[in-house]
């Protein structure tokens, strides 16, 4: 088969663990990439017919830089042969996949590879947030030795509320476990499977959750549904002195609201990895020393980001093999019907 031949995939970012397998693509398609350029570029490609003839998308979480949202402006102009997008990252809030669906095109996510990570991440922050750890970790830093550091709180015995029992939120539960809390959860319906709540949590309603625990963390999908989810009005109904850990989405969380509720010790602490207008971050939490600030690094370890990129290369293997994505998300299987 001649490389005219081959089905052509473009790659949008670069794969930092996975190239040699990347390129063993190559064998059955003809790869091609994009690892520089912007918005207006791309676009401007796309209506030129520059990408005419590209039958799938792998795109890096980062490559949002290069593109910006694949919203409906831009999957308009996707070329019509494009009939699958594979995203490395479980969250595909970059991508308006129920639009991509309607225009045909299936979007695959990276579901499952990530629990583990992310979960270790969320325990991490919670752990510094409890000791509002950034204080004698800055000051040592600067010669000060524990510097204002004031005292934080054990976890034993406290409620852990976990918003999301899913993948992630499970798989945080576990680690959490052995701090003896006292945990509970909400979703948007109460777990059946024993496998699913492995710590056997109770399940609560939103607001009873927000009233009764003293540590909320957050594992939400970003969508209508939870955008600015946590506002003036739930930090309201919080415990005083509540601790809020987030590895899920930024925009769930109004840092507006947020930054008040710290400023007047309605919140304890937040151990936070994501923002609302990332990379921007919200002064006041730069500013305050009861915040734990990590740069959006929850799945930032070499052997997640290469499970991650493997699940990419193995959906695309599978288009161009089956002519199916291995992880499809439910918005683009329902934008087809």
């Amino acid at each position: 088969m001649t490389a005219s031949h081959k089905p052509i995939v473009l790659l949008l970012g670069e794969l930092l663990q996975t190239q040699k397998e990347w390129h063993d693509l190559a064998q059955i398609a003809e790869l091609r990439q994009i690892k520089d350029g912007n918005r207006k570029q791309f676009l401007k490609d796309c209506q030129s017919g520059a990408h005419d003839g590209v039958l799938a998308i792998a795109r890096t979480y980062e490559s949002v830089e290069l593109t910006g949202r694949f919203d409906q402006d831009l999957i308009r102009l996707l070329p019509q042969t494009l009939k699958f997008i594979a995203h490395n990252g479980a969250g595909y809030d970059q991508i308006d996949a129920e639009a991509c669906g309607h225009r045909g095109i299936s979007v695959s996510n990276t579901p499952g590879v990530v629990n583990a990570c992310t979960a270790n991440t969320a325990v991490f922050l919670l752990l510094g947030a409890l000791r509002r750890a950034h204080v004698p970790a800055t000051a040592l830093r600067q010669g000060r030795w524990r510097g204002s550091m004031g005292m934080g709180h054990d976890p034993d015995g406290k409620t852990l509320g976990i918003l999301g029992m899913g993948g992630i939120g499970s798989a945080f539960a576990l680690r959490a476990a052995p701090f003896d809390f006292t945990m509970q959860y909400h979703n948007r319906n109460p777990i059946v499977r024993p496998s699913c709540n492995p710590t056997n949590a109770k399940y609560v309603s939103f607001e009873q959750l927000l009233r009764t625990s003293d540590i909320i963390s957050i594992h939400l999908p970003l969508n209508n549904t939870t955008r600015g989810l946590i506002g003036r009005k739930e930090f309201e109904m919080m415990k005083d002195g509540v601790v809020i850990v987030n590895t899920a989405r930024g925009k769930i969380i109004d840092e507006e609201a947020l930054v008040e509720a710290l400023e007047h010790d309605k919140v304890f602490a937040a151990g936070l990895d994501v923002y609302e207008e990332e990379p921007e971050i919200h002064p006041g939490l730069i500013k305050s020393d009861k915040v734990v600030l990590m740069p959006h690094v929850g799945t930032a370890t070499i052997e997640t980001q290469r499970k991650m990129e493997m699940l990419v290369i193995d959906n695309i293997r599978n288009v161009l093999q089956r002519g199916s994505l291995l992880t499809p998300v439910i918005e683009s299987r329902k934008g087809r019907r």
